[in-house]
């Protein structure tokens, strides 16, 4: 993969790019720390060196939200990189402040639709992959534009390497069963769960989200998915 720009033509995009007017010290983290978290527009052919330390391995989190879960894997974990691709700016505000709060110097920032740069990773290069609460589309019209879908898992086992983890979550069963069906029905990947714990509660290494702690004070039934690049 040499000079290709992440720029390149993809699919159109559904979603919020901007909330709420930020306020001026995220404002000043943007325009600060962004730029040089941000993933140069021409990726290297070898990821690690997009970190200024030795890495281990290469996790990706796709739509990381507010980015508590990305910041607390990240600190748990200082010898792996992170990639954290999400195109609302205000969540990538709010996690620049757990980047600077936490001094994280091993994540790096995609603030734009994941599907942009996913052609353009190596093969073989992430050894988990996180899709948490990404936007359900609950309507039948809309269910072309939830992300799992041929194409992006078609990257996704490309990307991953042999054994690595893909881990969804959701509150949305229409949703669930979509995954769990479209992921199953690939030869790349098998389902980890051996009873109903490992589909009802959130892996042990992680922490919820805002969207998973306000589902689950709406009194929502959340969903875990691990499944395994074969």
């Amino acid at each position: 993969m040499n000079g290709k720009d992440i720029a390149a033509s993809q699919p159109r995009f559904h979603g919020r790019r901007k909330g709420h007017r930020l306020r001026q010290g995220r404002q000043q983290l943007v325009e600060a720390k962004l730029p040089s978290l941000r993933l140069p527009e021409n990726l290297p052919d070898d990821l690690a060196g997009l970190y200024k330390a030795p890495i281990s391995d290469l996790w990706l989190e796709i739509g990381f939200g507010a980015g508590e879960h990305l910041a607390h894997q990240a600190e748990t974990h200082p010898d792996i990189g992170f990639i954290g691709a999400e195109p609302y700016i205000n969540g990538v505000a709010r996690l620049l402040s757990s980047v600077d709060a936490q001094d994280l110097a091993n994540i790096r920032i995609f603030d734009d639709d994941a599907r942009h740069f996913l052609p353009l990773l190596p093969g073989a290069s992430i050894g988990r992959l996180f899709l948490l609460f990404s936007d359900p589309w609950p309507k039948t019209r809309h269910h072309k534009r939830r992300f799992v879908n041929s194409e992006t898992l078609d990257q996704f086992a490309r990307i991953m390497k042999p054994g690595a983890e893909f881990r969804f979550a959701s509150d949305d069963v229409g949703f669930v069963r979509w995954t769990l069906s479209a992921v199953t029905a690939r030869k790349e990947f098998q389902w980890t769960a051996a009873g109903p714990d490992d589909w009802r509660k959130r892996p042990a290494d992680a922490i919820p989200t805002r969207y998973e702690s306000k589902a689950l004070d709406d009194g929502k039934q959340c969903v875990y998915l691990t499944f395994k690049r074969v």
